[in-house]
């Protein structure tokens, strides 16, 4: 409760007790007559009640005193005078203070049990709910919000003492802490809880504690959980660093041992070569260079990928026209091609999907060299473009795996690459907010569908 609401309170509360008072004196004072001064003093004492209840101890004791003085003045003989002339009406009037007074406590007693249950209720919620919630980045200003909030504060802040320098907020809620704080908490080592705002009434030492404390533990963890992500990278990266060593070292050896045999052949004078034997040579180093420029270009849309740096341009295009100029780049003969020239358009960038596509059909011509079909279909207003193998297939469990880099499941020859192609595909068609999914082939293999947005 803040300064200004108690006192907003309290002068309701002298309201009412003063209006009280002038009400049933007023009313009273016409039945005068008809009334005793029993019935008189336990109408007062109603009001007496009712200024415990509303104003608290200080209030119902002043207003327990003047209804004694009220009712001296107004229902005792001799009237509109302060003193008494039966002893009786002496001792009435005494106990009828005394009963006041022990009423005013008794209320007060019971307010302050009902303030610190509730009080203790709303400690405990705020509490469990700081224990149970989750550490996670930013969860340190969420603590710091609910703080705030708790204690109605405007700026809740965790600062912390470094040696050599001044104090650093590490954390904050409602702005950064400027000025002297209301509050400030120690929090851990070195660590404060600091809040500002209007001053409170009677805070709990024990729960600012526990709170401060909380929010000390929360920091460590946070920052524990940013360590440990950052872990967990730094060895994903190594992974991925060692993966693509190894990876490399190995398919790079392939084609630069066929071009370094084709050339030093050619150059060598001692042979004698017939202009076959030469031109087999000459394709060979074509293609053992074919091999480097394709390694190279997945790495260098790996790295695009990875880093965000991918420009993807959506227009639309046939998809026809995009398994065809894919299928140019590949020299392969053995595919059965069902893309209906006249399906709807699709919305992608022609490079990437053309890219994608050779990437799958490279793929699945590796593990099925004679049956690999290319279907294409409208579903729903979305194109589907699906390359079907019937080689050994992928079981189920490891369908997602193929798609990281550098995995090349079941594959031990020297020609299965660096294992880029399924993962730079999604990447790729994700990237044009269409969907690459695996699935099985009817009688066995793999079928990797495409789904992209119609262009209308």
């Amino acid at each position: 409760m803040t300064a200004r609401t108690a006192w907003t309170r309290r002068a309701l509360a002298v309201a009412v007790a003063a209006f009280g008072l002038v009400l049933l004196t007023v009313v009273l004072v016409g039945f005068r007559a008809d009334l005793s001064l029993a019935s008189v003093v336990l109408l007062y004492l109603v009001v007496v009640v009712t200024a415990a209840i509303v104003g608290g101890l200080t209030l119902s004791l002043v207003t327990a005193l003047a209804s004694d003085v009220v009712v001296n003045y107004y229902f005792v003989a001799p009237l509109h005078r302060f003193s008494v002339d039966s002893r009786d009406n002496v001792v009435t009037l005494v106990v009828y203070v005394l009963v006041g007074i022990a009423v005013s406590l008794a209320m007060d007693l019971a307010a302050r049990q009902r303030s610190a249950a509730v009080r203790s209720g709303i400690e405990a919620e705020l509490l469990a709910r700081i224990g149970a919630a989750p550490v996670r980045e930013g969860s340190v200003a969420e603590l710091l919000d609910q703080i705030r909030a708790a204690l109605h504060m405007d700026v809740a802040a965790l600062v912390e003492e470094q040696p050599g320098v001044a104090r650093a907020v590490v954390a904050s809620s409602g702005g950064e802490p400027t000025g002297p704080p209301t509050m400030s908490v120690p929090a851990g080592d070195r660590l404060n809880l600091v809040v500002l705002g209007p001053p409170t009434l009677a805070p709990d030492p024990r729960f600012l504690r526990r709170l401060a404390l909380a929010a000390g533990r929360s920091l460590q963890a946070e920052r524990l959980a940013v360590q440990a992500a950052h872990a967990r990278e730094l060895a994903e990266i190594d992974r991925l660093r060692s993966a693509l060593l190894a990876a490399v070292g190995h398919d790079l050896r392939t084609p630069l041992a066929g071009i370094k045999a084709g050339t030093s052949s050619l150059l060598d004078s001692s042979l004698q070569l017939d202009p076959g034997q030469e031109a087999e040579l000459l394709e060979m180093i074509d293609e053992s260079a074919d091999r480097m420029v394709d390694l190279v270009e997945n790495l260098l849309a790996l790295s695009r990928l990875q880093a965000g740096a991918l420009s993807v341009h959506c227009e639309p295009v046939a998809l026809d026209q995009v398994v065809a100029a894919a299928l140019l780049g590949l020299h392969a003969g053995s595919v059965t091609v069902d893309v209906p020239d006249d399906l709807p358009l699709a919305y992608a960038d022609p490079g990437l999907l053309e890219r994608a596509v050779a990437n799958l059909l490279a793929n699945a011509l590796r593990v099925s060299p004679r049956l690999v079909t290319v279907a294409g279909r409208c579903v729903s207003n979305r194109l589907e473009l699906s390359i079907v193998d019937h080689g050994p297939g992928v079981p189920a469990a490891d369908r997602e795996r193929m798609f990281a880099p550098f995995q090349r499941l079941g594959d031990s020859t020297a020609s299965g690459g660096l294992g880029l192609g399924l993962a730079i595909a999604r990447g790729f068609v994700e990237a044009m907010a269409g969907t690459l999914s695996p699935s099985e082939t009817p009688g066995g293999g793999l079928t990797m569908t495409i789904s992209m947005p119609g262009a209308t």
